[in-house]
């Protein structure tokens, strides 16, 4: 699911916020600050304001593997049995780092104001459904 900007959605499950809660106007710093809990109903709708995508990173093992591999697929069948051979290798030896680095989702974050006035930020897409 890929939630829009403007869309409007809803909590697809209970949420229970939990944290310090500083009084406004005082620095972060203070010793005044006290525990606070929220609770969000499943359903509570909402609009999307933001959506961020969060790109996996690619190592140095998966890039290696993405330039042998392409070596290999186009120039491959032109080389000595013994590099293609050892090409193979490495190749071969890369592609459990490959497989990894491909069952990574990518992370998609939203930014959503809740009809109670109520903003969530950075909320995995999955919190919320389409209303």
């Amino acid at each position: 699911m890929t939630l829009n900007v403007g869309q409007r959605v809803r909590l697809a499950a209970d949420l229970r916020l939990a944290g310090s809660v500083i009084p406004a106007g005082e620095p972060s710093d203070e010793t005044s600050t006290f525990a606070a809990s929220l609770a969000l109903a499943e359903g509570i709708e909402g609009t999307v304001e933001r959506v961020d995508e969060h790109h996996r990173q690619q190592n140095h093992e998966v890039r290696e593997y993405l330039r042998l591999k392409s070596l290999l697929d186009d120039f491959g069948h032109q080389m000595p049995s013994a590099s293609r051979r050892q090409l193979d290798e490495q190749v071969g030896a890369l592609e459990e780092q490959w497989a990894a680095y491909q069952r990574q989702m990518l992370r998609v974050t939203v930014r959503v104001r809740l009809d109670n006035g109520f903003v969530l930020d950075d909320a995995p897409e999955e919190t919320f459904a389409p209303a």
